[in-house]
């Protein structure tokens, strides 16, 4: 078991050449769509839809992984978020997301996973109750993990790393 470092920066989510892997905060079909969905896929090329027709559809808190195509990264993790205020319990599915994806991490013997901040654009999470739950999903995986060494939260605006630095901070977590 390793000691798993959780940071938090303001950055591209497709721009992250030191991680094993980069999470998609997807849509069901696992399709181009717009925000992370669509930076992931206009960046990883046409390849990565193509090979993600054959695990979708999934439900939300789902995870499911695939190759990384044209990013600088070896694979693609690719979560549903659930709908807020439409997918209950959203904590519990949003939670799941992290948890799913870090057990996949695991699984494919990867050392670095870098995360969105799922579910906060256009499916309406609030950021704060947001980072609260990731941040929380993150640290309780952290103890059960054998390969995953840093996981980082890449998120687009400094606000919103602001928000999920304080939640690591109030997490405990050092």
């Amino acid at each position: 078991m390793t000691k798993l470092r959780v940071e938090c920066v303001q950055g591209d989510i497709t721009q992250q050449p030191d991680m094993d892997a980069v999470v998609n905060a997807a849509n069901a079909r696992l399709m181009p769509g717009g925000g992370v969905a669509g930076a992931i896929h206009q960046a990883a090329g046409p390849g990565l839809a193509q090979e993600c027709q054959a695990l979708a559809p999934i439900r939300p808190g789902q995870a499911v992984i695939s190759g990384g195509h044209a990013l600088p990264n070896r694979y693609v993790i690719h979560c549903l978020g659930p709908v807020y205020g439409q997918d209950e319990p959203s904590d519990q599915l949003l939670g799941n997301c992290f948890r799913h994806a870090l057990g996949l991490a695991d699984e494919h013997g990867l050392r670095s996973v870098a995360f969105p901040a799922i579910s906060t654009g256009v499916f309406g999470y609030p950021i704060k109750e947001a980072a609260a739950v990731a941040v929380a999903a993150v640290v309780d995986e952290g103890a059960a993990l054998n390969s995953v060494a840093l996981v980082r939260f890449v998120l687009f605006s400094d606000s919103d790393r602001e928000v999920f630095q304080r939640a690591l901070e109030a997490s405990g977590y050092d």
